[in-house]
């Protein structure tokens, strides 16, 4: 049975063990620029024993990304990422950098500029409407991914991962209830699946094999009139025969519709209202409970899903969600999964990984509050274990102290 600790081949890169740092917006980013603390964010897992390291996330251009807090990649910003790849490295770990273009998760108040999607709908994240890309808009952006993807292998990130998820551009494009054109890029699944391929394919011929390319892919939206999986399955196929990337991460869930789906346990409704700007905090308090639904927290809670697309594809794929024990991690090797992918364990505990390689625990002291979530306005932390002024008390739950 292959073991977490085994290194493992992803494209040109040889990672020291199985473990990825899923991204997890870090809020450490002021001005679009790499901070010292975000150095630091990164440096701490480094550290703490994972192969990988995910910057989440960087836009490929200023329209895309989520708020104007969001690296976007430009010439100004080479400088930091490569100040940030070359401490990751010294710490003993690879980095990669989750490029994507927010579209309309994009909060254009905030970024001074309309946001695109698949067609005009108002979006309520920055309270504006969004317009139709158009064919220029769709070149455009399939160019900035190309120029993007360069400038990240340039200052030295190991491996790009796409963003194919949580109705963030590309993926808007792949769900029917967003995209509603009746041109080539719009109807059906071959032409909803149009401008992710496109941008797939682009990127690897920008970066050719000098780093690993994967991507990021809802499996299903979480909501009525979404990408379920039968559909998203086509795309994984279709992606695989195309021959661009090194693997799939295996998500769900929109940051427009359906956050918790990806998520799961607490929904902190209270918390992060407190956190929002102020003009949303209104609307918020009437429809919170409706957007930030709650699912159970159970480990792996992916995986039933995800084991139809490890029986359809040959290619590697990263599992995600609800992996915070050490057998929910192996489980997963053990089921044909190249990798496991950890974000709110890491959170809670960077070191969790050597831990487990040590023996000193077997699972995250995580209670899946999911109070970590509003904390990306101020930089992303685990209340439980890094509290500050103004948070409201968490309860502690005995059977998730680490053992």
């Amino acid at each position: 049975m292959v073991q977490l600790f085994e290194p493992a081949q992803l494209g040109p890169l040889t990672l020291k063990n199985r473990v990825v740092k899923a991204a997890t917006f870090e809020g450490a980013s002021p001005g679009g620029l790499v901070s010292d603390r975000l150095v630091e964010f990164h440096r701490r897992i480094a550290r703490g024993g994972a192969a990988m390291t995910t910057v989440a996330y960087v836009a490929v251009a200023p329209e895309g990304r989520t708020d104007d807090g969001c690296i976007y990649l430009r010439e100004d910003a080479m400088a930091g990422l490569r100040r940030l790849t070359d401490a990751v490295h010294a710490d003993g770990a690879l980095i990669a950098a989750q490029v994507g273009h927010a579209g309309p998760v994009a909060n254009s108040r905030s970024n001074g500029v309309q946001s695109i999607a698949p067609g005009r709908f108002f979006n309520p994240l920055g309270m504006r409407w969004t317009r139709a890309a158009d064919e220029y808009d769709i070149a455009r952006i399939t160019s900035d991914y190309e120029r993007g993807a360069r400038m990240c292998a340039d200052a030295g990130f190991d491996a790009l991962e796409i963003h194919l998820g949580h109705n963030y551009l590309l993926s808007s494009f792949l769900s029917p209830m967003l995209n509603r054109r009746t041109d080539r890029w719009g109807g059906s699944l071959e032409n909803r699946a149009r401008f992710a391929r496109q941008v797939v394919t682009a990127v690897r011929e920008a970066v050719g094999d000098r780093v690993a390319v994967t991507a990021k892919l809802n499996m299903a939206d979480g909501y009525r009139g979404g990408l379920e999986v039968e559909d998203s399955l086509q795309v994984a196929r279709w992606l695989e025969e195309d021959g661009a990337l090194d693997a799939i991460e295996l998500t769900g869930g929109s940051s427009l519709a359906n956050p918790m789906y990806l998520f799961k346990g607490d929904a902190p409704v209270k918390e992060f209202r407190k956190t929002l700007p102020w003009y949303l905090r209104g609307g918020f308090a009437l429809v919170g409970k409706g957007f930030l639904k709650q699912y159970p927290y159970e480990e792996a809670y992916f995986l039933p899903m995800a084991r139809r697309y490890r029986e359809a594809l040959d290619m590697p794929l990263i599992l995600l969600g609800g992996i915070s024990r050490l057998d929910t991690a192996e489980r997963g090797l053990a089921e044909g999964f190249e990798f496991v992918a950890m974000g709110r364990a890491l959170l809670h505990d960077p070191d969790l990984v050597e831990k487990f390689r040590q023996g000193s625990a077997t699972r995250s002291g995580c209670i899946h509050c999911n109070r970590c979530m509003p904390t990306i306005y101020t930089g992303t932390r685990c209340p439980l274990v890094d509290p500050r002024p103004g948070d409201l008390p968490i309860p502690r739950r005995r059977d998730a102290v680490p053992a």
